[in-house]
């Protein structure tokens, strides 16, 4: 069910894409430009005006059913409870002895641990 949601969600939101680019420009903004009536201000509504709408509200329909969706499957705990289920493993450096982790000094007959002469 979450995966057609989602398929739906991605290509409501391709196709909203596509409409906004198909649009004219009005060089306002925000709806500020245009022509429409006098009084009004407003411009009439296209075709791909209401398109737009309609494409708007059923993303963000989708968006919410999936925010829902993964709310419901992840209402089992948190993560913190997660954590306490899973062992961690010794490291492996534990029984290595100290001598071996140095880095090797300039020659081969220098001892590995600086002695006090």
């Amino acid at each position: 069910m979450e995966n057609v949601v989602l398929i739906v969600h991605l290509l409501l939101a391709l196709a909203l894409i596509g409409v906004v680019l198909m649009q004219r420009s009005e060089g306002g903004g925000l709806g500020m430009g245009g022509g429409g009536g006098a009084a009004t201000g407003r411009a009439a509504a296209t075709a791909l005006g209401k398109v737009t709408w309609i494409l708007a509200i059923a993303f963000i329909c989708t968006s919410i059913s999936l925010t829902i969706l993964a709310a419901q499957k992840s209402a089992g705990g948190s993560v913190i409870d997660r954590l306490s289920d899973v062992s961690v493993p010794e490291p492996a450096l534990a029984d290595t002895p100290a001598d071996a982790l140095l880095p090797p000094s300039q020659g081969e007959d220098a001892p590995l641990v600086p002695t006090a002469d």
